[in-house]
């Protein structure tokens, strides 16, 4: 594995589902309180990125954020699930960092250029089959200092009821993937940082961080 230079470990066939404000504490931090239902919004799978990639500031943003946060990766066709019968359809779970241009996002008035950038995606660095979200925490950090830290069942919404309430707008197609929201403590990132995003029982998702090159 040293050794290796390991690629996004899924490349969406259409889709990446994200969730906003899943959390309560991020919510907050965010200047709203937590929706009744899934916040749903669209990542293009052209922002996806593996793991050692580097996250690209683009030149129309000059605050970008980091947003650590679990990520399901879809297996089979799916659509109008219900809830529990939602994870016979989950291949596994990785690492996501949904990177967000967050001047853009509040200019704009919505989310599809904040968090579509290319780079804007980072993945990794493996796909869990045997995953057991009640034992595991994110952790997020930038240069190493610790940015985000939570337990995964401090979500307000559950990856079962995340899924069955995506099938019912989507069809999720096989390889999609659904960012599922960030905890408490996302901020901005400038050139030269480093991102990391770890979730116990998958693993650390790394990815330097450089301004976008001048167009020549």
């Amino acid at each position: 594995m040293a050794d290796a230079a390991l690629l996004a470990p899924v490349i969406p066939r259409s889709k990446v589902v994200c969730v906003g404000k899943n959390f309560h504490e991020h919510a907050a931090e965010m200047g709203g309180v937590a929706p009744e239902e899934p916040l749903l919004f669209l990542k293009p799978n052209t922002a996806v990125i593996g793991p050692g990639d580097t996250v690209v500031r683009p030149p129309q943003s000059q605050e970008t954020h980091f947003e650590g946060e679990l990520a399901v990766v879809i297996g089979r066709i799916a659509k109008n699930l219900a809830a529990e019968d939602a994870l016979d359809y989950v291949f596994g779970y990785t690492v996501g960092n949904d990177i967000t241009a967050r001047d853009l996002q509040k200019s704009d008035g919505q989310w599809s250029r904040a968090k579509g950038f290319d780079t804007f995606c980072p993945l990794g660095p493996v796909i869990e089959t045997e995953f057991d979200l009640s034992q595991a925490t994110l952790t997020s950090r930038v240069n190493g200092e610790v940015r985000q830290s939570a337990p995964l069942t401090d979500m307000i919404h559950s990856v079962p009821e995340i899924i069955a309430y995506a099938s019912a707008v989507f069809t999720l197609l096989p390889g999609d993937v659904i960012l599922t929201g960030t905890p408490a403590g996302v901020g901005a990132f400038e050139e030269g940082d480093v991102l990391e995003a770890e979730v116990t029982g998958i693993g650390m998702l790394r990815n330097p961080v450089r301004d976008a090159l001048p167009s020549s």
